[in-house]
C-alpha cells in the first residue's frame, strides 16, 4: 500500500514538473506590453511564482517539457 502510494506521488510530481516547465517557458516567451491588463496580471504572478523556485525544482521542471536551460538564465 505504502509502495502505491509513493508510485502516485512521483506522478502526480512528475506532472506538477511539466506543468511548471511549461508555465516557465510560456512565461519566458511572452511579452508582457502586448497582454490585455488582466492578462498580464496573471502573468507577472506566474512569474514571480515560477522564479520563487528552487533552482533544482525549476531545472527538473524544464527538463521534463525539453525546454533547453542555460545556467545563466535560472
Amino acid at each position: 500500500m505504502l509502495r502505491e502510494e509513493m508510485e502516485m506521488m512521483m506522478s502526480e510530481r512528475n506532472d506538477l514538473l511539466k506543468i511548471v516547465g511549461a508555465a516557465a517557458v510560456l512565461v519566458a516567451n511572452t511579452d508582457g506590453r502586448h497582454l490585455p491588463e488582466e492578462a498580464a496580471e496573471a502573468a507577472e504572478m506566474l512569474s514571480a511564482l515560477v522564479n520563487a523556485l528552487p533552482e533544482e525544482t525549476l531545472r527538473d521542471a524544464l527538463e521534463s517539457v525539453h525546454a533547453e536551460v542555460d545556467a545563466n538564465d535560472l
